[in-house]
């Protein structure tokens, strides 16, 4: 396996994001190209493989790996549904990069690649259990037992932004009411806040009472989410990703107290709280790690 090259893709709404790295996570190449729009999957399709021909010319890649804004299918082969994209809904996207490009393709959520890319070579590097939240326009989360992805029978386990923090919160496009997603994500600042976390997170910076108190009430709802998430999985380490968790420092101590205050000290030991340290190119390792895994 040692001198196996694969190529981790990263799909969003605005931007492709490709890497060619080796066994060793050296990041040999990267490549960023516009998502068509209206971002059809056929058009997506086409614009990934003559990105692939332009990132690896000399085709040294032997697989490739696609994290994908939504649920895979469990064998990694069907985009399910794809959050934020035009008419995706049980796309062979795998067979299709397989036919255009001649290499083993395997897919899975974007969420699912950031945590694993978090556990190769981000913040979970040390860490054999571990979870990653992204605090982003929604919270995405990854379980990583044993070094291994866990995405459950049918690749749609660890949706870890959906649990339930408050039966009668506000309404999820989930169906779910009240969930995490609902009370941590940008939508839920913009919804209760009425700015951007960004534009927030300076007033509090900047001493303003009503935006710190807003960002330590923050901190006490993600710490009683992780609460349940900690008790279910006692993971050695939760690492926390996404946009939101730039402003870290305003919520982060009110989070740790809340895990203190409600979580038994036997579901905890040695539990560490960490930041992600990959930001927007975790989807990308984590999708050349899951080509690795699968291929190498």
């Amino acid at each position: 396996m040692g001198n196996q090259q694969v190529i981790g893709i990263d799909l969003g709404g605005t931007a492709i994001k490709l890497g060619r790295f080796n066994a060793q996570g050296d990041r040999l190449q990267t490549l960023s190209v516009p998502t068509p729009q209206p971002a059809q999957p056929q058009a997506v399709a086409a614009t990934i493989t003559a990105a692939i021909a332009q990132l690896d010319p000399d085709q040294e890649a032997i697989a490739l790996g696609v994290g994908t804004p939504g649920p895979a299918d469990a064998a990694g082969r069907v985009a399910r549904v794809a959050i934020n994209l035009a008419d995706w809904r049980d796309v062979p996207l795998a067979d299709w990069l397989e036919a255009a490009t001649q290499r083993p393709t395997v897919l899975a959520n974007d969420a699912n690649c950031a945590g694993l890319g978090e556990a190769w070579l981000g913040a979970g590097r040390p860490f054999q259990d571990l979870i990653l939240l992204t605090l982003g326009t929604g919270v995405g989360g990854a379980i990583i037992l044993n070094g291994q992805l866990f995405v459950g029978r049918t690749g749609t386990a660890g949706e870890l932004g959906l649990i339930t923090l408050n039966p009668a919160g506000p309404a999820c496009n989930s169906g779910n009411q009240g969930s995490l997603e609902q009370y941590c994500s940008v939508q839920a600042i913009r919804r209760d806040a009425g700015c951007e976390p960004g534009v927030l997170a300076e007033r509090a910076l900047a001493g303003d009472a009503e935006a710190i108190a807003f960002w330590q009430q923050y901190g006490r709802y993600l710490g009683a989410g992780l609460a349940s998430l900690i008790y279910v999985l006692t993971p050695e380490a939760v690492i926390l990703g996404g946009g939101i968790s730039a402003g870290a420092k305003l919520f982060l101590p009110a989070a740790i107290a809340e895990i203190e205050a409600r979580v038994l000290p036997s579901s905890r030991e040695g539990l560490k709280i960490l930041l992600a340290e990959l930001g927007n190119q975790a989807g990308m390792v984590g999708a050349a790690k899951l080509a690795l895994q699968k291929f190498g």
